[in-house]
């Protein structure tokens, strides 16, 4: 391996560790596989109607998932620093993405193959656990979504959103990108604003 990917190699292992400690073996079924991709502001590392094959984890900058129709943007979610990132419907169904992925900042990532991962998940029990504890967080993380849009309102999404654990996108995302993620629109999310944060 290029020594200059140890480190981010590194990272992605230690953070797949957090769902399943792989052993030395299964781990060298990917490493060979990554590759490190800088991304500037604006690049788009998934593309709606496109078909994507690739898995990145976010060594350093922030992406938005969105929709687009009609020439309406619907912000659906956001990954930051030591995530893992993909289009993930379309990898697992090799159909046209949804959705879009676009930076909002230079970013830098470690990619490899969907393809790869599921080939490990046939191989190795390891990576099979990893890989049905990591559809078990996203699903959580949708349900937490999807109940948030249908069961607040827009100013208690807001405060959930300045009491969680997301709320550093306060800090690193353009407000009119939050005000779509929260399903209002930009003056809305202001009135709340001007509500609920002291003068």
């Amino acid at each position: 391996m290029n020594d200059s990917l140890h480190p981010a190699a590194r990272q992605l292992r230690q953070h797949i560790h957090q769902f399943v400690v792989l052993s030395d073996e299964e781990w060298h079924g990917l490493e060979p596989h990554l590759s490190i991709v800088h991304l500037k502001k604006n690049q788009f590392m998934a593309t709606q109607g496109v078909v994507a094959n690739q898995v990145g984890f976010v060594l350093e900058g922030v992406f938005r998932q969105f929709y687009t129709k009609d020439g309406e943007e619907r912000t659906t979610y956001f990954f930051f620093d030591q995530q893992l990132i993909a289009a993930y419907m379309s990898c697992i169904t090799a159909r046209p993405s949804p959705v879009n992925i676009e930076a909002l900042s230079d970013a830098t990532c470690l990619v490899f193959p969907y393809p790869v991962l599921k080939a490990l998940f046939r191989q190795y029990a390891g990576w099979q656990e990893f890989g049905r504890l990591f559809a078990e967080y996203i699903m959580v993380a949708l349900e937490e979504r999807m109940a948030g849009l249908l069961m607040l309102s827009p100013e208690e999404r807001y405060l959930a959103l300045l009491e969680g654990d997301q709320r550093h996108l306060l800090q690193r995302v353009p407000q009119h990108y939050i005000a779509t993620y929260l399903g209002i629109t930009p003056v809305s999310m202001s009135r709340i604003r001007n509500r609920i944060i002291p003068k």
